[in-house]
């Protein structure tokens, strides 16, 4: 008796297996204090009952498919208007602030009030070097670190956003509605500052995320789409184009010695 047994095999190509998503930092300039995105996991939760949160499928999934980039300073922030009615930021550390105030100063700007959503809600944005590549369609997704609690909550919201990161790798800003501006902005080094999400072509393929090297290309890229939110207002407008110049890699993954 002859038994003939065939095994589907997965598929493969560019859209089967793991999504790679590799993370660099823009500049070198003091990446020490820049810490890798982690995935977003609480494992050393309690595991011993069958039916405990942490061990529900649903649970883990939706954490593995976070990842987390932590605050890389300290911040104590407070709101103000001059005598003119100009609205401006104060350090409410003064000269205990770990950061100098020059210093202050370029991390973290206050938008244009007439740029704000709303004319009560001043928008801050801090100035971050997070950027992200992937050499497939690859949507990313900014929003806030909804998953850790904070004793002292936020006096208002991030601004997030989704755009295909492989055509238009940009550096993430942590970006504030200041809903409640007579309430101080605090954020300590280490914390969440906000979540990641990464969209592939298949909703069950896993996400890795390494770190990249800032290749020659990947810099040429990047300058060549760098800067045109100053010149025009739809940069999604800008894709097709962005696209027709990228190099087909640009995904280099680092190696250590």
């Amino acid at each position: 008796m002859q038994i003939n047994m065939t095994f589907d095999r997965p598929e493969e190509g560019p859209g089967s297996g793991p999504i790679t998503v590799g993370w660099f930092l823009t500049s070198d300039k003091g990446a020490v204090l820049y810490d890798p995105p982690e995935r977003v996991s609480f494992r050393q939760t309690n595991r011993a009952h069958a039916k405990s949160a942490s061990r529900c499928p649903g649970v883990i999934q939706l954490e593995s498919r976070y990842f987390m980039v932590k605050c890389p300073f300290d911040i104590h922030l407070g709101f103000g208007r001059d005598d003119k009615g100009k609205p401006h930021l104060i350090n409410r550390a003064g000269t205990a602030s770990p950061i100098r105030a020059n210093k202050l100063g370029e991390a973290l700007t206050l938008v244009n009030e007439a740029e704000w959503r709303y004319p009560d809600r001043p928008t801050i944005q801090l100035i971050l070097p997070y950027c992200f590549i992937a050499d497939e369609l690859v949507y990313v997704t900014q929003l806030s670190a909804f998953m850790h609690y904070r004793r002292d909550p936020l006096p208002g919201t991030i601004f997030g956003g989704r755009f295909p990161l492989n055509i238009w790798p940009r550096p993430l800003m942590w970006a504030f509605e200041w809903h409640e501006p007579e309430k101080d902005i605090i954020l300590k080094r280490g914390e969440p500052l906000f979540y990641v999400q990464f969209e592939g072509t298949g909703p069950d393929r896993p996400v890795q995320v390494v770190e990249a090297e800032r290749t020659p290309e990947l810099q040429k890229y990047m300058e060549q789409i760098g800067g045109v939110v100053n010149y025009v207002n739809q940069t999604f407008g800008l894709f097709k184009a962005a696209e027709a110049l990228r190099p087909a890699k640009l995904l280099t993954p680092k190696t250590r010695e």
